[in-house]
């Protein structure tokens, strides 16, 4: 899928590509079905990161900041293998999307784990599937890409699926509103991520690109984890293999496949397929802590799965 040329997309100062940047090759750019296999694939790596959490015997803030910096290795000769075969050396570059990106995903795991501790489980998760509404919104503004009609009725199904998904666990309570308005700010950092992922993917490869993102998110997490307090080190060998897991698939799995498939894909049909996260959480909940699974949840994933088919973008 050919994408329009970056000096035909007004762009926004904090968006602007580098100046010189080549753009990246053919490579970079892959056919649909591979771009959306690619997004769901990593929805599900990432929707299995929760399991991993609560295997990890750390806190929060720590297991964040380990989930970043135990993938760099791999995100570092992914980056390495992207160069060798353009023949050229591997030159690390921090444009300012990339840098924003890696800061705004840094502030949505910190916010996600100040919701999950200050409201339920349930507020947090439906909360943080508001991210494609800032996504749908600011795309035109922000990065020059005209939403479709059919991609808002898609979020609004989306968003009933995700309703129906936490089911009656979702609770009003006055004294969780903190936490509520904690996975509000959760939602936003994660929709800006999607749109400096999108942005950045317009000058840079994606293992270049998730390497460099992924450095900045591990240099801000480890000041958020220090501050916290929490234990940065597992008691036994089953907490480590959930760290190491929780950055091979949840981290380098799924936000390395994200950055390939929003260098084909529109940071807005994305945002949707990311509800799919939530799905492979639910189930993952089920399947492996005996959580709630039944017709209203079953009803969930369908109405998310009608969402994505009907804002899925012209072939």
């Amino acid at each position: 899928m050919n994408q329009i040329p970056d000096s035909a997309r007004p762009q926004p100062d904090f968006t602007a590509a580098t100046p010189g940047a080549a753009a990246p090759d053919e490579r970079a750019s892959i056919a649909f079905p591979l771009a959306f296999g690619a997004l769901v694939a990593g929805s599900m790596a990432m929707g299995v990161s929760p399991v991993f959490v609560r295997f990890a015997e750390i806190g929060p803030f720590a297991s964040a900041f380990w989930r970043v910096t135990l993938a760099l290795p791999i995100l570092l000769l992914w980056a390495w293998l992207e160069t060798r075969s353009d023949n050229r050396p591997l030159r690390l570059r921090w444009p300012v999307p990339i840098l924003l990106s890696g800061l705004f995903f840094a502030g949505d795991l910190t916010f996600w784990h100040l919701a999950i501790t200050h409201t339920t489980m349930a507020n947090a998760t439906l909360m943080s599937c508001l991210a494609p509404v800032w996504v749908l919104v600011l795309s035109s503004t922000f990065i020059g890409e005209k939403v479709p009609r059919r991609s808002f009725l898609g979020l609004a199904i989306c968003l009933c699926g995700a309703a129906l998904l936490i089911g009656s666990s979702y609770r009003i309570d006055p004294s969780r509103l903190v936490g509520d308005i904690y996975g509000i700010i959760t939602s936003l950092f994660f929709g800006l991520y999607f749109l400096a992922i999108r942005v950045g993917r317009r000058s840079m490869n994606s293992g270049e690109l998730t390497f460099a993102s992924t450095t900045v998110t591990a240099i801000a997490l480890l000041m958020v984890a220090v501050v916290s307090g929490n234990a940065f080190l597992p008691q036994t060998p089953s907490g480590y293999a959930s760290l190491l897991s929780l950055g091979m698939i949840s981290h380098a799995g799924g936000q390395g496949l994200l950055a390939v498939a929003l260098g084909s894909l529109s940071a807005a049909f994305s945002s949707l397929v990311i509800f799919l996260e939530a799905v492979a959480a639910a189930f993952f909940g089920w399947a492996i802590f005996n959580e709630t699974m039944g017709p209203l949840q079953l009803a969930g994933g369908i109405c998310i799965l009608a969402g994505i088919w009907v804002a899925r973008p012209d072939r």
